[in-house]
């Protein structure tokens, strides 16, 4: 079939939604010379039209076609919103493995997206007649036959590189002329988390760069903007007649912004060029922290721990019991399920019968997910939080795969629960602390976005006091309530937690470590958060080991 031949064909087709998907598909594949799945994969294991099980929202199918490894492909009727059909390949594709493209159509119109892992997402939408067009036809036949050729070049670590250099200079200028380091990190975490926040539509779309723009024009009036959009992320308000949802979490705590000069604005508003939404977490905070920290600047590169690395601790200590656990109690439910079910996965009958199986189903999916909400993981020197972050971004994916199994097997759709409260973390230096919970946040929203989920949740933000600013290795206890000599930081010895976390005995004076130590206090072996799983590399105890 050539593509005046397709276009002829389609362009004033009057077949049913159903119908149509299935015969355009087919005259696609005649076009990019490819197989039909019936042709290859009569079985439909790795190439099959309407993939998945009934969905009990209505409607075929997790995918009306995929191919694994290749792509997701969900038809609409004409006219319809195809924004809508990729938020649904979104939504399933953990189910469908992950594949590398998305493919809408209403077969007039064409959008595909790629989602390969570490790189930043690629866009084409053309119409029907565009298809006379080589590079067009081009990109359709590479759907088919060649995914990877459609690889985007530019990964997310540049990316990510990019955004952190571009902060380097704002920090740098903001420490020269305040003191106080863990108030400067603090306000370029909210800063930071503001162009995130507005790349990935939780501030009204276009309202930051507008506010840094003005900033630019009105240097008068710039920090009063920035005070008032603070204001109003941490409590909801309404900025310039704009609904402000409210963050809060502990990153927009009522603090006043520091002042920021007229340079500093065209500086914020070059880095409005950055797809902020894109950036990676892994090495956003280990960038991060070095940019913030001067007395790191030296260290860039250095004491990186990439994500493959970190997954060799995560998923045999976290993962693979988590997932064992999960297998047992599918297969509980698929012998409850099972045998209530037809081919498309849609439960035969009504009655006592089903309700009682659906009842009992149900409740092991929800012990299983309830032990996931429950359970606590510590990083006891967790740094900027890259290991805190994949090890939550892993446990949701098990949630997920838990949810969209169930549902596959009729029993409806629960909206995930297991959220950034899980995990504990101890890190002495406040910089890092406190990239530690943006790192965290940002991945946990990340995660949604990637899944096809909307973030209803009011704060936005999950307060995260579970990442504690503190020495892991030794405390002063006679100071409750006062700051810790070495840490700085007052979290150890507040009322109630000594109580509730009691120290060991007290070490010999000779065993601590000798830093900065005031002889006139007592020194005693920190407690850690009570925790499940404790992941991390070891706290860098230099020459005394």
């Amino acid at each position: 079939m050539t593509p005046r031949d397709f276009i002829l064909k389609w362009r004033n087709h009057a077949l049913t939604e159903r119908a149509a998907a299935h015969e355009h598909f087919f005259d696609l594949c005649k076009l990019v010379e490819h197989p039909t799945p019936a042709e290859i994969d009569p079985k439909g294991e790795f190439y099959a039209l309407e993939k998945g099980a009934s969905k009990t929202s209505g409607g075929e199918g997790f995918a009306d076609v995929w191919k694994q490894g290749f792509f997701a492909w969900e038809y609409k009727k004409r006219k319809r919103d195809l924004d809508a059909a990729m938020k649904q390949l979104a939504d399933y594709s953990a189910a469908l493995d992950n594949p590398p493209l998305h493919v809408a159509c209403d077969t007039i119109k064409f959008k595909i997206e790629t989602r390969f892992t570490n790189t930043i997402t690629k866009r084409w939408e053309f119409d029907l007649e565009a298809l006379m067009d080589d590079d067009n036809l081009a990109i359709l036949k590479a759907v088919f036959h060649d995914p990877e050729s459609l690889r985007p070049k530019e990964t997310r670590e540049s990316l990510t590189r990019e955004a952190a250099k571009k902060f380097q200079t704002i920090s740098d200028r903001l420490q020269h002329r305040y003191a106080d380091k863990e108030a400067v990190a603090h306000f370029v975490n909210q800063l930071v988390f503001c162009f995130f926040a507005n790349s990935v539509k939780l501030l009204p779309e276009g309202l930051w760069k507008k506010l840094l723009v003005r900033a630019t024009e009105k240097p008068a009036l710039a920090n009063d903007y920035i005070a008032e959009l603070f204001a109003d992320m941490d409590k909801g308000g309404d900025f310039n007649l704009e609904d402000i949802r409210r963050f809060n979490g502990g990153l927009f705590d009522g603090r006043p912004p520091l002042a920021l000069n007229q340079d500093d604005f065209h500086l914020l508003l070059a880095a409005t060029s950055v797809h902020w939404g894109l950036i990676d977490p892994t090495i956003f905070g280990t960038l991060f922290e070095r940019f913030l920290d001067p007395d790191k600047r030296a260290q860039i590169g250095a004491h990186y721990t990439d994500p493959e690395k970190i997954m060799l601790i995560v998923e045999p200590v976290i993962l693979r019991p988590l997932r064992a656990e999960w297998v047992e109690a599918k297969a509980q439910i698929e012998a409850i399920m099972q045998p209530l079910l037809d081919a498309d996965g849609r439960a035969q009958g009504f009655g006592k019968k089903l309700d009682a199986a659906r009842a009992k189903a149900s409740s092991i999916r929800d012990a299983f997910i309830e032990r996931l909400v429950g359970i606590s993981i510590l990083d006891p020197a967790c740094g900027s939080g890259n290991f805190l972050y994949l090890a939550l971004q892993a446990v949701k994916d098990i949630e997920w795969k838990a949810i969209l199994d169930c549902e596959a097997m009729d029993l409806g759709r629960l909206q995930p629960r297991v959220g950034p409260r899980i995990l504990h973390g101890i890190e002495i230096n406040p910089l890092a602390a406190e990239l530690a919970r943006t790192v965290i946040w940002i991945g946990d929203i990340q995660w949604g976005i990637r899944n096809g989920l909307s973030r209803n949740t009011d704060p936005i933000l999950e307060t995260l006091d579970t990442i504690e600013c503190r020495d892991a290795l030794v405390a002063s206890s006679p100071l409750a309530g006062e700051v810790d000599p070495q840490s700085g930081s007052r979290g150890w010895a507040q009322k109630g937690i000594l109580e509730n976390h009691p120290p060991s005995p007290i070490a010999p004076q000779s065993t601590l470590p000798a830093r900065g130590r005031d002889e006139s206090v007592q020194y005693v072996e920190a407690p850690w958060p009570k925790a499940e799983f404790i992941v991390g590399n070891p706290p860098f105890l230099g020459d005394r080991k």
